[in-house]
């Protein structure tokens, strides 16, 4: 049976931040292979005793949040469970578990938030990334692009054909002239003029 700390030891020390940022259709399939049982018994209430501990929760919310990502890559189930991230991630805040665990395992914590398409959670997760981690410019970097995607558009469009959902002209445009690119480079030209200031 799968563990917590099954998911810790290979997300954290095997697949490493290379892997977090650059996985391609090997590591899917080696997710999918390890890990699928395990999250559709998850999302079945099977892994509730997770939610007890610090290193339960951070390996709930990887099952989740990442995992799913990974198996269902372009596909609808790629979001099924992040609802369930979420509502372990904003658990978990509140006894501060997160703090309980160094970085880079602490932003696992705060993507579920990242990955909302709610502003409130948008919000959140930046403040969360801002106070709760010392290396903390690249995520800030990421949740606030993150967050002007949700504010431009109330969902992130680069969803829109695993979820089913029709584009608007909008999105579409903004999709064909870099998308997520866009949004980074506001960021980026937000941060340089309060750097001038």
């Amino acid at each position: 049976m799968v563990t917590p700390e099954h998911v810790l030891t290979y997300w954290l020390d095997e697949v490493g931040p290379k892997g977090w940022y650059n996985g391609g259709s090997e590591l899917d399939q080696q997710v999918r292979d390890k890990f699928e049982p395990t999250w559709t018994q998850a999302q079945e209430g099977a892994c509730g005793l997770w939610l007890t501990s610090p290193i339960g929760a951070l390996g709930y919310i990887i099952l989740m949040d990442q995992f799913p990502r990974n198996m269902f890559r372009d596909q609808a189930a790629a979001f099924a469970s992040d609802q369930s991230a979420r509502a372990a991630t904003k658990v978990a805040i509140e006894k501060d578990w997160d703090l309980k665990l160094p970085e880079p395992a602490r932003q696992f914590f705060y993507l579920p938030l990242m990955h909302s398409e709610n502003l409130i959670d948008q919000d959140r997760a930046v403040r969360l990334i801002a106070t709760r981690m010392s290396d903390s410019d690249s995520h800030l970097r990421h949740a606030r692009a993150h967050r002007t995607v949700i504010r431009q558009f109330g969902r992130f469009p680069y969803r829109n054909a695993a979820l089913g959902r029709k584009t608007t002209n909008a999105e579409a445009e903004w999709l064909s002239d870099g998308g997520y690119k866009l949004a980074l480079d506001e960021v980026d030209d937000v941060t340089k003029a309060k750097e001038g200031e």
